[in-house]
């Protein structure tokens, strides 16, 4: 039988979810869990790959298994079983050929950015000091929308074979001291949420236009967009799927 996970986890203390060979990952834990729990190997395939430090606070996994099992026993066990940063949350049967990655049809993430300094949020929030222009920022983000192409986004040296992805949401909004960036597309490529941000924030600030970003994303070139923002203000917030996918 396949099985999904549905799951939650604070990336602080994490090398990314991808198995690392030396550093410690979110997949890692998770199935030297399953697999002392159910007594047999247990690999598990996500619907992401995470950078290092980014947290998800809707994230799936699937793995299979000929073990019999209650699912809301085994969601209890893991929980016991695993560190207070993972938390399961269901496990439940799919059909046989539903894949996690594949089978998404979109993922949204947030980044939040402290805008008055806060000794309770800075590891979960990115302090910015400088005044931020919001409107130009929600301008820009309306561009996002006009293209398909985001090389210019991805980190180098990515293995995939297309850089296209289709945006469906991106738009910045206030909530108490910090500011809001939520942006929805079907797929996601690497650094690219991170690199889109620091991007925003170059026009927040008046260093570039907002008509630049047309030229940044048609130069398909990694260097012409803005920095790389700090991970740890990062979060995968949802995962959509085809609402058939259970048995």
């Amino acid at each position: 039988m396949r099985y999904f996970i549905e799951l939650s986890y604070n990336g602080h203390a994490y090398h990314g979810w991808q198995n690392q060979p030396n550093d410690i990952s979110v997949q890692e834990v998770i199935e030297k869990a399953l697999t002392t729990l159910l007594k047999q190997p247990i690999a598990i395939v996500g619907a992401g790959r995470t950078d290092a430090g980014v947290h998800a606070s809707q994230m799936f996994a699937h793995f299979d298994t000929d073990v019999e099992f209650l699912e809301e026993n085994l969601v209890f066990k893991l929980n016991s079983f695993l560190p207070k940063d993972i938390a399961i949350h269901t496990v439940f049967k799919v059909k046989p050929e539903t894949h996690a990655r594949f089978d998404a049809v979109s993922r949204t993430y947030i980044y939040r950015i402290a805008l008055k300094k806060n000794a309770f949020n800075f590891e979960n929030a990115y302090y910015f000091t400088k005044q931020l222009d919001i409107e130009k920022m929600n301008e820009a983000s309306k561009i996002l929308f006009t293209y398909k192409d985001f090389q210019c986004f991805s980190k180098s040296n990515t293995d995939v074979k297309t850089y296209n992805c289709t945006i469906s949401k991106a738009e910045w909004f206030i909530k108490n001291d910090e500011l809001h960036f939520i942006i929805k597309a079907d797929r996601f490529l690497r650094n690219m949420v991170r690199a889109i941000v620091g991007t925003m924030v170059n026009i927040g600030v008046g260093k570039i236009e907002v008509s630049d970003l047309n030229d940044i994303i048609l130069s398909k070139n990694r260097s012409e967009a803005g920095y790389s923002v700090p991970a740890h203000a990062l979060y995968l917030t949802a995962i959509e799927y085809p609402k058939d996918i259970k048995i």
